[in-house]
């Protein structure tokens, strides 16, 4: 009778049964005898062992003499009665032991060519009397010596490609190994990250923490019927954490964890990604309960039947085929759950994530305003921050921020500060790794052109001054004439809340900012440039948008004419008619219009402001949101400029930017100054 005590114990311990190397008997993995060489090996030990033995032999055969040579031994009495021998390679004779010289064998030898075999046979005959013994060679072994050479050379390249392929497969055997699946086993100890490493997806994380509830206590959630769910798909975009949610499951389930993409399936032969599957699912059923991790599961899963083909066999639709039949098929197994992550749910097989195989489908989203903030406080942990960093304020400032980019500005900010020998991390070296990351690094080091310098100023004004006077539009944060990727300036926003949607009013606002910047260049220099281009591209998009799928046109109506994004054709998808499509153009250019007309209307009322602030920039460069309100209202700024810092004709600590007397400065390149010779302040 079994010990009730017994199975209590090792049901509040899973990890017994769980770990390959406990198990015996239940199903795990068994050790395997090592491998055999088998005929292979066999075949070419005994073929060296013959060419050795052949090699060995030829050298025990005597010195090699010619005919006359022999000839003289014979008449000379020296060689032995009888000991003449001949055959197909040569004819053999043995020296008396007064003939034999020091050193050397008694045995000497003519060889015997295919061509010279009929003279020297007479030649011997007639010296002889015809007293010679007759050893013809058989035809195998006259066989082995011609063939054996190559059998050996073919032997060792035989071997050398199979130790290659076997080493590049990751498995033993030759072709047979490409079928072995190229997961990896993962445990809590490998990865190091649980679920305090993620913040900011809590709904996610609250449901894969029900997964690994149902793995460590199914009785509990199969009492009342229920089934462990088969598969959880993780969509979400790029860089939301899709893959650390998936490493946090591996660090805090106790069960085993195989991991694999799904680019990993396919090889070069065909019905190797099919194979690979079934091996996968296989060890995963032997060592069960466990999780298999599907990463880019959109790479095998793709809609089936759709796009163009190259006709033939399609490899990835018979790796599909084959997940599908792992995960809900005949032979389905239970204590195995599946989960995969993918960025394009919208590609994927509907066969593939219907219920009962995907049962849950998680949205992994980009994170708001208090996720953004909790992510950065977990980044945050690994470096030194200063006393004045708000991280509440670079949240705030992050919008659409994924955790990816989060964690690349607390790693930008930890370089720079780095690079600029500071002692921890300040809020103005965030601020710079935001642009950083967002914009690009800023080209401090270019030099412009006066014109085109003060093209830019103004360009950068037009948008600060109506992003400053638009209510609707998001609060002005700072404006740079700094060239930063591949802008030669900006204009940066704060917004005061994350938007799930955008508003008639926010919209046209912001085409209206889009718009300043062309306005104001054109009516300060009586041209226009290719600096709008952005611009341009911004506005035109968020026009058809709001025409072709959020209804913001009356000429068009509540209907959209957005065309699916299944990216598996190669032609646009457009499924309305020519005069539909000349209404779409119509109403698009209608609304930039409007917004260009709308915004030139306001700077022409307010090109006053607009000067003030461009020729701030030309001094300043860089220009906080309250510096463009101050300039706006008519306030001087009193902080000093780049050049006055340079030359040392301002006190950089005097906040009133009154000028004093300058006092002696090292010169740049003295080698006691602290600045280098090239620097320049930041301006921010």
């Amino acid at each position: 009778m079994p010990d009730p005590k017994k199975n209590k114990n090792d049901a509040k311990n899973p990890s017994k049964d769980s770990d390959p190397a406990r198990r015996s008997n239940k199903g795990g993995p068994t050790p395997q005898p090592p491998r055999s060489r088998g005929a292979f090996g066999f075949v070419v030990l005994m073929l060296m062992v013959f060419l050795l033995a052949m090699f060995l032999t030829s050298a025990q055969q005597g010195r090699e003499v010619t005919y006359n040579e022999f000839a003289a031994y014979y008449e000379a009495g020296d060689i032995k009665d009888d000991s003449v021998l001949m055959s197909d390679t040569a004819v053999f004779g043995t020296l008396k032991e007064s003939a034999v010289e020091e050193g050397r064998s008694p045995a000497i030898r003519i060889p015997i060519t295919v061509t010279s075999r009929e003279q020297i046979a007479a030649l011997v005959y007639e010296l002889t009397d015809g007293n010679v013994k007759e050893k013809p060679t058989s035809g195998f072994i006259q066989f082995l010596y011609v063939i054996g050479p190559f059998l050996l050379v073919l032997a060792i390249l035989w071997f050398l490609i199979a130790r290659s392929m076997r080493g590049a497969s990751g498995g033993a055997g030759m072709l047979g190994s490409f079928g072995k699946s190229r997961h990896r086993t993962m445990t809590k100890e490998m990865t190091g990250i649980t679920f305090k490493d993620v913040a900011g997806i809590e709904e996610a994380k609250h449901e894969v923490t029900e997964i690994i509830e149902f793995l460590k206590n199914p009785k509990r959630f199969t009492r009342l019927g229920g089934r462990i769910p088969r598969g959880v798909l993780l969509s979400g975009q790029p860089g939301c954490g899709k893959t650390l949610l998936a490493k946090a499951i591996a660090g805090e389930a106790d069960v085993p964890f195989f991991s694999i993409s799904g680019s990993d399936f396919v090889e070069m032969f065909v019905g190797v990604g099919a194979s690979r599957v079934r091996d996968l699912f296989k060890q995963a059923k032997d060592n069960s309960p466990c999780i298999i991790f599907l990463d880019e599961i959109d790479a095998v899963g793709r809609r089936r039947g759709g796009g163009f083909t190259t006709g033939g066999h399609d490899e990835r639709e018979q790796t599909l085929n084959a997940i599908l039949v792992e995960m809900d098929g005949f032979e389905s197994g239970d204590g195995v759950i599946v989960i995969a992550a993918t960025n394009r749910p919208d590609v994927l097989d509907p066969a593939l994530i219907r219920p009962g195989r995907f049962d849950r489908q998680i949205a992994v989203p980009l994170p708001d305003v208090k996720g953004r903030l909790e992510i950065l406080k977990v980044h945050a942990k690994k470096v030194k921050l200063g006393p004045n960093v708000d991280l509440k304020k670079i949240a705030r400032g992050t919008p659409m921020f994924s955790g990816a980019d989060l964690a690349a500005i607390i790693n930008e900010a930890a370089i720079g500060a780095t690079m600029h020998n500071k002692d921890f991390i300040e809020h103005e070296d965030l601020e710079e790794a935001r642009d950083k990351v967002k914009f690009g690094r800023a080209n401090k080091s270019r030099v412009r052109e006066k014109d085109e310098n003060k093209l830019v100023a103004y360009h950068e004004a037009g948008h600060a001054v109506l992003q400053a006077l638009l209510k609707d539009a998001d609060p002005l944060h700072k404006v740079t004439i700094i060239p930063r990727g591949s802008a030669g300036g900006a204009t940066f926003s704060l917004p005061e809340k994350d938007r799930m949607g955008y508003s008639l009013k926010y919209l046209r606002a912001t085409m209206r900012v889009l718009c300043g910047g062309r306005i104001a260049e054109a009516k300060a220099m009586d041209d226009v440039s290719s600096g709008a281009s952005m611009d341009i591209s911004q506005i035109t998009n968020m026009a058809k948008h709001m025409v072709t799928e959020w209804g913001m046109s009356p000429r068009i109506g509540f209907v959209t004419h957005a065309g699916q994004d299944s990216r598996e054709m190669y032609v646009p998808d457009r499924d309305y008619s020519e005069d539909t499509a000349r209404l779409i153009d119509e109403e698009v250019k209608r609304l930039v219009d409007d917004a260009y007309a709308e915004a030139e209307k306001m700077l022409l009322e307010h090109w006053t402001q607009v000067e003030d602030v461009a020729q701030a920039l030309l001094k300043y460069e860089t220009l906080t949101a309250d510096e463009v309100h101050q300039l706006m209202r008519g306030e001087p700024l009193g902080r000093a400029t780049v050049a006055d810092l340079l030359s040392g004709d301002t006190d950089p600590s005097s906040k009133d930017g009154v000028t004093h007397a300058p006092e002696p400065q090292r010169p740049l390149n003295d080698p006691e100054s602290d600045t280098p010779p090239d620097s320049l302040p930041s301006p921010a």
